[in-house]
């Protein structure tokens, strides 16, 4: 086979869209798909700073919810006077206390990894100090004396 010559082959191919008629190869489907739907309504979350609520049943009739707060979301579509002044729904302030204990909790971590490191080049320069006195022609030049001095 000549190495400009290639194998042909279907690849990726466009799928009309439209309801698979196999229960079984329907349920396949939703299994593998569900995620990536929320995946991507979180994506929108963080990057737009909006809130969403997803609900999705299975074929099996099993209810996905796509967001923390959908509870709140839909409460806040079903009132008849929403009020934005009173605050954010109690679950919304959970959950963004949650994401601030969790992201402290990193920088606790981060900050202690940083103060060992801090730690661990002072050792080194300890250890590089204590070696150039032991061997003196590892100095730098402009640091030895008139009798050390190769010139």
């Amino acid at each position: 086979m000549d190495q400009w010559e290639r194998k042909s082959s279907s690849g990726r191919q466009k799928i009309p869209i439209e309801k698979i008629p196999k229960k079984r190869h329907l349920q396949v489907t939703f299994s593998k798909r569900h995620s990536g739907l929320f995946k991507k309504a979180s994506e929108l979350c963080t990057l737009c700073g909006v809130e969403i609520a997803i609900i999705v049943f299975s074929p099996a009739d099993k209810a996905f919810f796509g967001h923390p707060e959908v509870e709140s979301i839909v409460d806040r579509c079903i009132s008849p006077n929403p009020t934005s002044e009173s605050g954010p729904h109690p679950l919304v302030e959970a959950r963004r206390n949650a994401n601030v204990r969790e992201l402290n909790m990193q920088l606790t971590q981060l900050l202690g990894q940083l103060e060992m490191e801090r730690k661990r080049g002072e050792e080194l320069d300890q250890v590089r100090k204590a070696r150039q006195r032991q061997f003196w022609w590892e100095n730098p030049i402009q640091e030895l004396g008139f009798n050390e001095s190769p010139f």
